[in-house]
């Protein structure tokens, strides 16, 4: 029974080791809580949570523009050790078992952009409360990333804070 506990523990490892290879981070970016595959899975939502509805309206700042990704990163760092592991969790079951879900073999960084539109779907639709919780909270670090530049306020019809607003306005 040892031997195939440690056979398992083995064989796991060495599949989340070839799992976490492959990720690309930019060499400018210094990472301060996430992982490079984090990172990658996290730029990969938030392409597909903030997509334009107009996508060839170049008024339309696009995730990598604004680098939610880094943002989330720089969030996460300010967060209790518990939810970093939280959702490091969350973030490889994004990466790694949601597709299978949804009937994809491939990690969720490697799919077309519709492929992960159904998984994320998948996830914000679930039955599980626990999955539905981790995308609303995954949404939200995105939405944050996204509509903290003035040039995303425009989408939403927002004309900017009262707070310190400039006698012209923000535009």
């Amino acid at each position: 029974m040892q031997t195939l506990a440690a056979a398992l523990v083995v064989a796991g490892s060495a599949v989340a080791i070839v799992r976490t290879r492959g990720y690309i981070v930019p060499k400018d970016r210094k990472l301060m809580a996430l992982t490079a595959w984090q990172y990658e899975v996290v730029g990969h939502a938030a392409r597909r949570i903030v997509a334009p509805d107009r996508p060839f309206d170049p008024t339309i700042p696009s995730a990598d523009e604004l680098d939610v990704a880094g943002f989330v990163d720089g969030w996460v760092f300010r967060l209790p050790a518990r939810v970093q592991r939280d959702l490091g969790r969350f973030l490889a079951f994004v990466e790694h078992l949601a597709p299978l879900g949804v009937g994809f073999g491939s990690r969720f960084t490697r799919l077309g952009p519709a492929q992960q539109d159904s998984v994320l779907s998948s996830l914000e639709s679930s039955s599980s409360d626990l999955l539905r919780a981790g995308f609303d909270g995954l949404r939200s670090l995105v939405f944050m990333g996204y509509y903290r530049d003035a040039r995303t306020w425009g989408i939403v019809s927002y004309d900017g804070p009262l707070v310190n607003r400039p006698s012209g306005g923000w535009r």
